[in-house]
């Protein structure tokens, strides 16, 4: 993996070495657009709307719209100038419960691990939060933009995530059509209630697979192998009106899986069981 940022922790007086390494990555089935009858790429220019001329990197600027149509021009020495910008460390303000931290507000993560003689501050860090169950709020400055992050242990390391500041989150109350009040009955709530049970498992992070990714796939290498391809029909599901109908339904269907996953693991059962007498 390549190293995306060099800096330290800032905890207290005390300062950890770390390099900064992406956690995650994307792999989504990728295309791009060719012209039909050559079967090449199609390129995309760089074109000024004003001249119509092709403009070279050289000369390219960052502008900011402060008004529609209007710019302002901000090069590296106008970025240089803004206090803390070259700030190389990650500094902690708070330490907190994960709980209290809505998933909403977690954006991307990063692996971090220690620089040149920062390993026993590291795991100094590390081992701490994990016997306190805490973990860090900090605020880090990388690629001109000052982000939020937590840092948290993972296995034996630390992580970093970005995590959105609150302004950031729209606010829910401005969705369209969303100021009803619904009446629930007792029984709906019951049965919704036992369907959730019934689905209820410990999280395996390996048992969950990009099926869709993995169809795009096959059918893109059998065609590169010039194979008929075949397309299976998703089964057509019975339409249920009827809330209590389709819950009735679901609760049954949950538990005719839950009997078939028992017989193949012998282990759940037990799990089953002990959760029953709980």
């Amino acid at each position: 993996m390549r190293t995306i940022w060099k800096g330290a922790i800032s905890f207290g007086l005390v300062s950890i070495p770390v390099k900064l390494f992406a956690a995650t990555e994307q792999k989504d089935v990728k295309f791009r657009y060719l012209h039909e009858p050559c079967q090449a790429p199609i390129k995309y220019q760089r074109v000024c709307s004003a001249c119509g001329k092709e403009v070279p990197q050289e000369e390219l600027v960052r502008g900011y719209e402060y008004e529609s149509g209007r710019f302002v021009i901000i090069n590296e020495e106008d970025l240089e100038r803004v206090p803390d910008a070259k700030t190389k460390t990650i500094d902690i303000i708070d330490f907190v419960s994960l709980a209290e931290i809505d998933p909403i507000y977690f954006d991307k993560t990063y692996y971090l691990t220690p620089g040149e003689a920062g390993e026993k501050a590291y795991a100094l860090l590390r081992q701490a939060m994990e016997k306190t169950g805490k973990i860090a709020v900090a605020k880090i400055i990388m690629r001109n933009k000052e982000s939020l992050v937590v840092i948290r242990g993972y296995k034996d390391l630390l992580l970093m995530e970005t995590i959105f500041y609150p302004d950031e989150i729209r606010n829910p109350a401005q969705l369209p059509g969303f100021d009803y009040e619904i009446k629930l009955h007792d029984n709906e709530m019951k049965m919704a209630c036992e369907l959730i049970e019934n689905l209820a498992t410990e999280f395996d992070a390996a048992k969950y697979q990009d099926e869709y990714r993995q169809q795009l796939l096959e059918m893109i290498h059998a065609k590169i192998e010039g194979q008929q391809i075949v397309i299976t029909e998703d089964p057509q599901r019975a339409k249920v009106v009827d809330l209590m109908e389709a819950l009735k339904a679901s609760v049954e269907m949950a538990q005719k899986e839950a009997k078939k996953q028992e017989k193949k693991s012998p282990q759940k059962k037990k799990q089953r069981k002990k959760a029953a007498g709980a």
